[in-house]
């Protein structure tokens, strides 16, 4: 054979070589995945993930993959990318920020669908065998906090008990389990109550519109002394660590003081006690709103995307009397359900 045509020989099998590869990796984006695929909150896990069992249970489909990350790490999960190797829905104990969305528009997720599904409160939680107490913001945010004002200088927190930043609270340790900066209870436990706590110093609450990053890394940066553990978003490990140390206490979502209630005790901050009804009239300081982000350019990829929204958003699951309002979920008022609704029904099933 001539050398042109051993060149040309080498050229044709290389043509050959890459319209197979293009085929195999074309016929591979453009397949369904029939299993959906969940990253967020550990505060919702637990929830998610009963409705997931309940809808492989139902329907006969594969029931949905579900992975606590915490709504941080989820977001950035979710952001990542359109594709079968990206997630589908992160469900949230908070809303998407403005950097997250950027992020998400940088790698082409622009199409995204927010679906608020109830509330739950971020409640500090004790042992039914501890100590009762009584919390204001300022007093947590003094508990917990990395530095704290004392004679108008900021310090590092001298507090080692309670029983130091008032007589009146117990004479223990402060030692407190709280959610990693991943996690949307920590992102919120600064927003809803630390935050709250800094502002009952003056000179503190003047930052907040001159100097708000500075305020913010004030009052959220929390102490790293051994008096707040993080405790990751494994919410069983956290609360068996409470029931055999009855001496400390946890930042955790509601939904956990409600499924445990017969071994817990939620303490009330600021002459509030996290209820059903405190939670959902706002008069709880920590009450939160909940959250699934749905990437729309999905539901071609995950068939079985609208019908499993679907089955979320609907009354079995999140109406007063459904499944996950028995396991702690704060209900949504009628009208807010009804908007719920709304921002759902490009998932829902064409009725015939």
């Amino acid at each position: 054979m001539t050398a042109s045509g051993d060149r040309m020989r080498r050229s044709f099998c290389s043509a050959v070589i890459a319209l197979a590869i293009g085929a195999a990796f074309g016929s591979h984006a453009a397949q369904a995945r029939d299993q959906i695929r969940i990253v967020g909150s550990s505060t919702l896990y637990p929830l998610t993930a009963r409705v997931a069992e309940y809808y492989g249970k139902t329907t006969g489909k594969p029931a949905p993959v579900v992975e606590s990350t915490g709504s941080g790490g989820g977001f950035k999960l979710f952001c990542g990318g359109i594709g079968e190797t990206f997630p589908d829905i992160v469900d949230a104990s908070r809303p998407i920020t403005g950097s997250e969305r950027a992020v998400c528009a940088a790698n082409s997720v622009r199409n995204i669908s927010e679906i608020r599904i109830g509330y739950d409160g971020i409640v500090l939680i004790g042992s039914r065998e501890a100590p009762a107490m009584k919390l204001s913001p300022r007093q947590l945010y003094l508990a917990l906090a990395r530095t704290v004002p004392v004679q108008g200088a900021s310090v590092p927190n001298p507090y080692q008990k309670w029983s130091d930043i008032d007589p009146n609270l117990p004479d223990l340790a402060i030692r407190v389990y709280g959610p990693p900066p991943t996690s949307g209870t920590r992102d919120l436990l600064g927003q809803l109550l630390m935050d709250r706590g800094c502002r009952t110093f003056a000179d503190i609450a003047a930052m907040e519109s001159a100097e708000p990053d500075s305020f913010r890394l004030l009052c959220r940066t929390m102490r790293e002394d051994g008096a707040y553990i993080e405790a990751g978003e494994n919410d069983r490990l956290l609360i068996s660590k409470l029931e055999k140390d009855p001496t400390s206490y946890a930042i955790m979502g509601f939904n956990n003081l409600e499924r445990n209630a017969n071994t817990l005790q939620g303490i009330p901050i600021g002459g509030v006690t996290p209820t059903y009804e405190t939670i959902l009239d706002g008069s709880y300081p920590g009450s939160r709103p909940l959250f699934l982000y749905v990437k729309d350019d999905h539901r071609q990829l995950v068939p079985e995307l609208a019908s499993f929204v679907a089955t979320y958003v609907s009354d079995d699951m999140i109406g007063e009397d459904g499944l996950l309002v028995d396991n702690g979920l704060v209900p949504l008022p009628d009208r807010e359900r009804k908007d719920a609704l709304a921002d759902a029904q490009k998932f829902l099933p064409a009725k015939p």
